[in-house]
């Protein structure tokens, strides 16, 4: 398990996080989403004990960075945004470089070359040049490399930057994948992709945690009411007035006519669901109904709540 505690890292008068406390768990796929400068990537370097913390701490397993920092590393794997890849060299020679910087060598090499070519399907790549891979296989040995030395928890910096929907589907499989073993955090701006990776979301803004929660939290959370749109036909503006009239739960929002129809928008309290009560009114008043559909916060809007246009008093 991490554990981060009232960490705060300061470059000169830069604040760039600010007392931010969060915990993940052995098994579970984090995302870490922010603006640019939001603070993500220095939290990571934190974790991974790459940079140190101006004050607060950060414990992983109860090892805590100050006085630990070794241990930790040997029990993390960290791609950062940056893949460090050495480009003349061959997929081979990079992993055993990466392994022999971990004292793995010999028979023990074999086995991990072995399991981190099956994992990130290197299998057709193995004696090209480093350059001559696409994109996504290039993050493909990045990840390999972060995983040579089978660490517990794998923390990845935007992995799917550039890459073309393809290989995001392939490089998101992976993660999954990896997932299922080990405990992973992911840091990324695309949005649509942390929310079908992960298990939970944290939305950091100025260095200041401004969300946590699974996106069906952060969703449902986000709107005090749930909206419902409408399209109806062979009714009259009185009659859908009175639908509003007759169930007081119900806010009418729009209403308005399209191709002869009517569009009617309205909301209501998330804790009741008048649908039924809807449906039934409208067969009994004849009205023929050709669209009832909900309307759900998307993670961007969120997104975009919290770090536009309120912030953490959003």
């Amino acid at each position: 398990m991490i554990r981060v505690e009232n960490l705060v890292k300061n470059y000169g008068d830069v604040k760039a996080v600010r007392g931010i406390d969060f915990e993940v768990n052995d098994g579970e796929i984090l995302g870490f989403l922010g603006e640019n400068g939001a603070g993500k990537s220095t939290t990571l370097k934190i974790i991974t004990s790459f940079l140190s913390p101006t004050s607060g701490n950060v414990y992983v397993n109860d090892l805590n960075i100050q006085d630990h920092s070794l241990e930790i590393r040997k029990q993390i794997g960290y791609l950062p945004e940056l893949n460090p890849l050495y480009m003349d060299m061959r997929v081979f020679d990079l992993l055993e470089f990466s392994a022999r910087v971990r004292n793995i060598e010999g028979k023990a090499f074999k086995q991990s070359m072995a399991r981190v070519i099956e994992q990130c399907g290197l299998n057709g790549v193995v004696h090209k040049r480093v350059s001559d891979l696409s994109k996504g296989y290039k993050q493909r040995l990045g990840i390999a490399t972060a995983i040579i030395h089978d660490p517990k928890i794998l923390i990845l910096d935007e992995p799917v930057t550039g890459l073309d929907p393809n290989q995001i589907v392939e490089i998101r499989e992976l993660i999954k994948s990896l997932g299922q073993e080990k405990m992973v955090i992911i840091s990324s701006h695309i949005l649509h992709e942390i929310e079908a990776t992960v298990d939970r979301i944290i939305i950091i803004h100025a260095g200041e945690i401004v969300a946590n929660g699974t996106s069906e939290e952060l969703m449902s959370g986000f709107h005090g009411k749930t909206q419902l749109t409408l399209e109806v036909k062979n009714a009259s503006s009185d009659s859908i007035q009175k639908l509003a009239d007759t169930f007081p739960e119900i806010i009418l929002t729009k209403m308005e006519p399209v191709n002869g129809n009517h569009l009617v928008m309205m909301e209501y309290d998330k804790n009741s669901d008048p649908r039924e009560s809807i449906f039934n009114f409208a067969t009994d008043k004849g009205w023929i109904l050709l669209e009832m559909s909900l309307q759900k916060a998307q993670l961007e809007d969120i997104f975009r709540k919290l770090t536009i246009d309120g912030g953490a008093d959003a």
